[in-house]
C-alpha cells in the first residue's frame, strides 16, 4: 500500500527520517537485511540513515520512493525538515547553554579549583554539569527549583539576587560533606555540645579550631563545612538536612572575624535544634529576616553570652582593657564581646574594633 503524500499532509518532525523508515518496515513487515539491498546500503550505512547521521541524497530518495513508496520530493523534504529542527534545537541549545553559564559563578568556580577549565562552551557546560551530578541545564532546573526559588526569595528587593550562585555555594558545602563520616543526627546530644563548643571561640587560629569543631560536629550528625562565597552569593551561613540522618551546617566565612564566624555558627546550630529538618536556611547580607531568623538569633546570642553574664555588658564605657576582662570571664574571644556590645549600641560600630580577629583564605 502506497504512503499518503497529500501536499496538506506536513508534520512538524523532530525525529530523524530514519524512525518513519522503520515504522513503514514494521508495519508492512519487511526484512531489513533485504530492505538494505534494495535501496543499495551496507548494514553500517543503513544504521547511520536510521540514526539521523548520514543524510538522504537525492538518489537514496528514489530508491526510497521505489521500495516503500512516498515519492522522492517527499522523502527530500522530510530530510530537511529534520536537518531544519535540528539546527534550530542545536542554536536553541547554545543560547540556553550560555545563559546558564552566566547564571552561575562560572569563573570563581575556576578560580576556587572547584572545576577545571574548559576550553570551549560545550566542555563548561559538561563540567559544570559533572559538579552539580545532573545530567542537563533542564535538570539542573529542576533539582535546585526549590533552592533557587529559596534564594529568590530571602533576598531583599534592595539586592541583586543570584540565586545560581547561592546554589552553586550549597553544592560545594552537600560534594565536601559527602567525605565527612558523621554518626546519625541527634538533636539532644548536638544541643548539649555547644558548651563544649564555646571554649573553642578563644582559639586564635582557624587552622587550629576548624578541625575541632569539625570533629565535635560529626559526633552528632552534622557535617560542618566551611566553603567560600562565589560572586553574587551573599551568604553567610546556610543549614539543611542531607538526609534523615545528616545535616549540613556551611558557613562562608564571608566577613572573615571571629565575631561574625561564631555568631553565625551558632546562629546555624539553632536552626538545626530549633527548627524542621525539611527547611532550607539561608542567612546572608540583604536577607529578609523571619521568626526563624529572630530565633536562632537568640539562640546564638545566649549561647555566647550565657544570661548570668548579662550584667557584665551592662555596665558603661568599658574600655578595652575591661572586655578582655569580661571575655575571659564568660569563656569567650574578646572580638564575641566587641561585637555583642556594638551590636546592643553599647558601643559604636567602628569602637574596639582592634580586639576583633581577622581571619585570612590565604
Amino acid at each position: 500500500m502506497p504512503l499518503n503524500t497529500e501536499h496538506s499532509f506536513q508534520p512538524d518532525w523532530v525525529s530523524p527520517p530514519g524512525n518513519t523508515i522503520c515504522d513503514i518496515l514494521e508495519e508492512r513487515g519487511i526484512d531489513k537485511t533485504s530492505f538494505c539491498s534494495s535501496i543499495g546500503l551496507g548494514s553500517v550505512e543503513f544504521e547511520k540513515l536510521l540514526s539521523g547521521q548520514a543524510e538522504i541524497t537525492s538518489t537514496l530518495a528514489r530508491r526510497l520512493s521505489n521500495s516503500i513508496g512516498a515519492s522522492a520530493e517527499f522523502w527530500i523534504a522530510r530530510e530537511r525538515q529534520y536537518r531544519e529542527r535540528v539546527q534550530l534545537a542545536t542554536e536553541s541549545q547554545i543560547i540556553d547553554d550560555t545563559a546558564w553559564i552566566r547564571e552561575i559563578p562560572y569563573q570563581d568556580m575556576v578560580k576556587f579549583d572547584w572545576i577545571p577549565r574548559g576550553a570551549s562552551l560545550k566542555e563548561k557546560v559538561e563540567n559544570c554539569l559533572k559538579f552539580f551530578d545532573v545530567q542537563s541545564v533542564w535538570a539542573w532546573r529542576e533539582q535546585y527549583k526549590g533552592i533557587l526559588q529559596t534564594a529568590a526569595f530571602r533576598t531583599s528587593m534592595t539586592f541583586e539576587a543570584m540565586p545560581g550562585a547561592v546554589a552553586t555555594w550549597l553544592r560545594k558545602g552537600e560534594i565536601e560533606a559527602a567525605s565527612i563520616d558523621c554518626k546519625a543526627w541527634n538533636k539532644e546530644s548536638f544541643s548539649a555540645a555547644m558548651s563544649e563548643i564555646r571554649p573553642l571561640t578563644r582559639k586564635k587560629n582557624p587552622e587550629q579550631f576548624i578541625p575541632l569543631l569539625r570533629d565535635i560536629c560529626k559526633e552528632h550528625g552534622v557535617a560542618f563545612v566551611v566553603a567560600r562565597a562565589p560572586m553574587g552569593c551573599r551568604a553567610s551561613g546556610a543549614t539543611r538536612f542531607l538526609s534523615p540522618s545528616k545535616a549540613l551546617l556551611l558557613l562562608s566565612f564571608r566577613y572573615l572575624s571571629d565575631d561574625h564566624f561564631w555568631f553565625t555558627f551558632f546562629h546555624e546550630a539553632g536552626h538545626l535544634i530549633l527548627h524542621s529538618q525539611k527547611a532550607l536556611f539561608l542567612e546572608g547580607e540583604g536577607m529578609d529576616a523571619t521568626h526563624e531568623e529572630d530565633e536562632a538569633n537568640n539562640f546564638s546570642a545566649s549561647i555566647l553570652i550565657p544570661k548570668d553574664m548579662e550584667a557584665y555588658l551592662a555596665q558603661d564605657r568599658l574600655t578595652a582593657m575591661e572586655v578582655i576582662r569580661i571575655a575571659r570571664m564568660i569563656g569567650v574571644s574578646p572580638g564575641i564581646v566587641v561585637g555583642q556590645l556594638q551590636h546592643r549600641g553599647a558601643l559604636r560600630r567602628n569602637q574596639l574594633n582592634s580586639l576583633k580577629r581577622r581571619f585570612s583564605w590565604d
